[in-house]
């Protein structure tokens, strides 16, 4: 699965760095572990007996614990060097893998779930997220600046898709040999580790350029009052999408029409397919109607296909909502990136990205507890009408609020 910055140099946008080509590797090597690490995470501690309740908590301690991390990042990215902390959060990646290999009781899953960089939902939400952003939006002039952002994401999806199919192997290891699933399963936590190694050789041969120009700590300065707006907005966006992350979407999937893992792979792996192609759309939409427009307009319908999953009559059927969704979904992805990072001054990036990573991470981070409550009580789908319609109210704020600032790069 290595990648050099020679392999995808067609993905970058004429006149970014060196550095733009190893951060886009190497967010590909991690996608690919978040990919089948989403998947497998729900019904790994299924098998350990836990039940619908008990996973939410654990992937809820997840998302509070990589916002915290967030946040501790965005505030001293500059302090202590960007090189520095993404090595270091490689070491935790590569820590957090073996610890779950080894782990099968509530409490060392929970505590490792909350202080490691396991990741439950088809995005990035750990701290690797604000040091890969600042690096990459100084990367290329502000005019390619979506472009660079919607093939990072591209990257991610593309790789997170790959990695959703080889969720299927412990179930074909477990039944070509003596190895049983449960400790097959784990085997992918070691390789979980294994390419936090991987991505740990690429983040290496980052230059120096990358650093912030002073070691002062990150802060927000004249954009604090645009940034806070967006922290509330984004919130209660994350808080909607909580309710259906990528772990708690295959829990349902997995009991409402009772799939083997290589179907529920299979479903995921086209919806990131599906979720690629948005992301390159993304790029001439918002150049010819803006990024907030983009951001809206496309999102809206998505979530009414989220809220009529439930109510399909048959798995067909809420297979091809679920794709229709990701058609659409993920336009909003790179343009939101990229609009935090137009309308911030470059010295406020990292805490920008920070600042509105943490809150939807924390928002995410209430709802999966609240949805594997309700997946014990039904397998209706509630969850899924309630995501939507939070999302939906997150929209309509989003346009009345931002549709008249507009970032230099529309002017």
């Amino acid at each position: 699965m290595a990648m050099t910055g020679r392999d995808i140099s067609w993905l970058i946008p004429t006149g970014a760095s060196q550095d733009a080509r190893w951060i886009l590797a190497a967010r590909g090597i991690r996608a690919f572990a978040d990919g089948f690490v989403a998947l497998l995470l729900p019904i790994y501690l299924l098998e350990l007996g836990f039940g619908p309740f008990a996973i939410g908590s654990i992937i809820t301690s997840t998302l509070i614990g990589s916002a915290l991390l967030t946040y501790w990042v965005g505030l001293t990215a500059n302090r202590f060097g960007r090189r520095a902390l993404l090595n270091g959060a490689c070491l935790l990646m590569i820590a957090t893998g073996a610890a779950f290999a080894l782990s099968t009781d509530y409490w060392p899953i929970f505590i490792v779930a909350f202080i490691g960089t396991i990741n439950p939902t088809a995005g990035d939400v750990s701290l690797f997220l604000p040091l890969e952003q600042t690096v990459l939006a100084q990367s290329v002039k502000p005019v390619d600046r979506t472009a660079l952002f919607a093939r990072y994401s591209l990257v991610g999806t593309l790789l997170g898709g790959v990695g959703v199919l080889t969720a299927s192997i412990p179930e074909s290891v477990a039944h070509s040999s003596s190895i049983n699933h449960l400790h097959a399963t784990q085997l992918m936590f070691v390789l979980y580790s294994v390419l936090g190694i991987g991505a740990l050789a690429l983040y290496r041969q980052l230059s120096p350029g990358v650093e912030a120009p002073t070691a002062a700590p990150a802060a927000l300065g004249p954009s604090k009052g645009i940034v806070y707006r967006l922290m509330a907005l984004f919130a209660i966006d994350s808080f909607g999408s909580g309710f259906f992350v990528q772990s708690m979407l295959a829990l349902w999937l997995y009991q409402r029409f009772g799939l083997s893992v290589a179907t529920a792979a299979a479903i995921l792996f086209w919806a990131s397919i599906c979720s690629a192609v948005s992301f390159l759309i993304a790029v001439p939409i918002s150049k010819r109607f803006g990024l907030i427009n983009t951001m809206v307009f496309t999102h809206l319908p998505a979530n009414l296909f989220l809220i009529l999953v439930p109510f399909a009559p048959s798995l067909p059927v809420a297979i091809a909502l679920l794709l229709a969704r990701s058609l659409l979904s993920q336009m909003d992805v790179p343009t939101r990136t990229s609009y935090v990072m137009a309308v911030v001054t470059p010295a406020e990036r990292p805490a920008a990205a920070s600042a509105t990573a943490v809150p939807r991470s924390l928002a995410a981070a209430l709802s999966p507890m609240l949805a594997g409550y309700l997946f014990a009580l039904s397998t209706f789908g509630w969850p899924l009408i309630i995501g939507g319609v939070l999302k939906i109210v997150y929209d309509l704020l989003l346009l009345v609020q931002f549709r008249r600032i507009r970032p230099d790069s529309e002017r």
